[in-house]
């Protein structure tokens, strides 16, 4: 049989009684500490006008819209349906389902109330977080990963990958293309950009960046990752991750043309 054996990773970290520590959820742990470790260094070191308490308030309202609007997200994207029938299902995130467009949505709506509630320029708050995002998509794809998710179609390629939940089929390792790209990729070049100075001192311009170099990376691997199973493809090959990347293409482009055309007073 062709293809790599799957790996024999347990989903669970350790467990102790009752409490179970699972890769995914260390992977939001340690995404959103290292986060809030990269911004409040930043903060200090470009004197943002934010202060110790401000980032901790910033990682706070950060994780409750990756929370929130993961879960959400993920209910109406990709539910098919089945929450109206059971709507306590909707809160049993232990389950799985998250959905990073989601999460973004989330995000936006709480950095946009948090800049109003310490009055703080709105598009200032997402560039200083955007930079940070792709090390919990990185620490995210390897987690689904060693879960057995997410993975790709069947493929004849030397790396491809026999996944257990996949049928044991010869299938692209499509969380490492993520973790890759949306990661590795995705980060190295958004804080060249923050250290850029013409491009950091353009308000709008990293948040651009990073939307439009997130769903071109994602709307890329969406050829090789196998759709969920009760969506399957929208329009001929069209997935619906590559749907809502579209309009997260359009908005990348726009803040990049604004921060470009308004410069520093953006």
């Amino acid at each position: 049989m062709t293809g790599l054996a799957y790996p024999a990773i347990s989903p669970i970290i350790f467990s102790w009684g009752f409490f179970e520590l699972r890769w995914y959820s260390m992977a939001y742990l340690i995404g959103i500490l290292a986060g809030w470790w990269l911004a409040y260094v930043r903060v200090k070191k470009y004197q943002l006008g934010l202060n110790k308490q401000n980032v901790e308030d910033l990682a706070f309202y950060v994780t409750l819209g990756i929370i929130l609007g993961g879960r959400l997200g993920y209910v109406l994207f990709y539910g098919n349906g089945q929450y109206l029938a059971h709507p306590w299902q909707i809160f049993a995130i232990w389950q799985g389902g998250m959905s990073f467009h989601g999460g973004i949505i989330g995000v936006i709506l709480a950095l946009w109330y948090f800049s109003h509630k310490i009055k703080y320029p709105f598009l200032g708050l997402t560039d200083l977080v955007a930079p940070v995002v792709p090390i919990g998509i990185f620490l995210g794809r390897l987690a689904n990963f060693a879960n057995d998710e997410l993975w790709g179609r069947v493929t004849d390629v030397a790396w491809a990958v026999r996944f257990p939940r996949g049928g044991y089929l010869p299938r692209h390792p499509s969380q490492i293309y993520e973790a890759c790209l949306e990661g590795i990729v995705l980060f190295i070049v958004l804080n060249l950009l923050w250290t850029n100075k013409w491009c950091r001192e353009r308000i709008g311009f990293v948040s651009g960046a990073f939307l439009l170099g997130y769903a071109a990376c994602r709307s890329f691997v969406e050829q090789f990752r196998e759709p969920d199973a009760q969506i399957g493809f929208l329009f001929g090959h069209i997935t619906m991750g590559q749907c809502l990347s579209a309009p997260i293409v359009v908005l990348g482009i726009y803040l990049i043309w604004r921060a470009c055309r308004h410069g520093e007073s953006a």
